[in-house]
């Protein structure tokens, strides 16, 4: 068997364990049930929240760097409403700028590895939207004391992909100046231990206001600060849940 691009193939089965229960797919469908469409989706990876959005009739369109990923999406044959879109958020060009919801969900803009870029992608999503659109994202809440160290490798829940039980064992180096990490996965077999592949990708976090700054610079008003998905107040106390409109 072909273990090439892990992250891909076994991603739905390693989430749904750790995103389950989050209430993020709830939320992002809620802002498109409210907004109506069509929704527009950077890093929209297997589908995990566009799929939904799109089952319920909305027109969508998802886009990815990873080939990979996409290829797991389509096998899922999504319906006819939803596009899918092989591209970066930092060069997104497409025909379309009318879309009335743009999302980021799951970390998918810490995938941006600089200032730059993640100003760069902010200016053409909101380019995308029209007049009255809307951009909502998730990231992380950096804690300061583990941001100022490395993570040894550190071993994963075992989940069940690909016809075995798998362990995916993980270990971080963080970079404090650039504001960045790279995490490299080991996939275990559980049973045998034997090593399937290592793979590796990086993350920049972001503070909130570093987050509202961008934001105000490319031409967005955030108007929801959440720390979770359910909408309670920001207070530090999970990951950084924004909604803002174009101005």
């Amino acid at each position: 068997m072909d273990y090439k691009h892990l992250i891909a193939t076994t991603y739905d089965a390693n989430y749904a364990g750790l995103r389950d229960g989050s209430g993020d797919r709830e939320h992002y469908a809620a802002l498109a049930a409210e907004r109506g469409g069509p929704v527009l989706e950077l890093g929209c990876g297997t589908g995990r929240v566009l799929l939904p959005i799109a089952q319920r009739g909305l027109p969508c369109v998802g886009v990815d760097p990873s080939p990979e990923m996409l290829e797991v999406l389509r096998a899922k044959e999504p319906p006819a409403n939803l596009e899918v879109v092989l591209g970066r958020m930092e060069t997104l060009d497409l025909e379309r700028r009318d879309f009335a919801l743009a999302i980021a969900a799951f970390r998918a803009f810490q995938h941006l590895m600089s200032v730059d870029d993640q100003r760069e992608a902010l200016t053409r999503l909101r380019a995308h939207l029209r007049e009255d659109g809307w951009l909502a994202l998730d990231v992380f809440e950096p804690d300061l004391a583990r941001m100022a160290r490395d993570d040894p490798e550190t071993p994963g829940e075992p989940f069940e992909a690909l016809g075995r039980r798998i362990r995916r064992n993980f270990w971080v180096r963080r970079d404090q100046l650039s504001q960045t990490m790279e995490i490299t996965f080991r996939y275990v077999d559980d049973a045998s231990d034997e090593e399937l592949g290592i793979e590796t990708l990086g993350l920049r976090w972001i503070y909130r206001f570093e987050l509202e700054h961008l934001l105000w610079r490319a031409g967005f008003e955030p108007f929801r600060w959440s720390s979770a998905y359910d909408g309670r107040p920001y207070d530090r106390s999970g990951d950084i849940v924004v909604v803002a409109r174009r101005r």
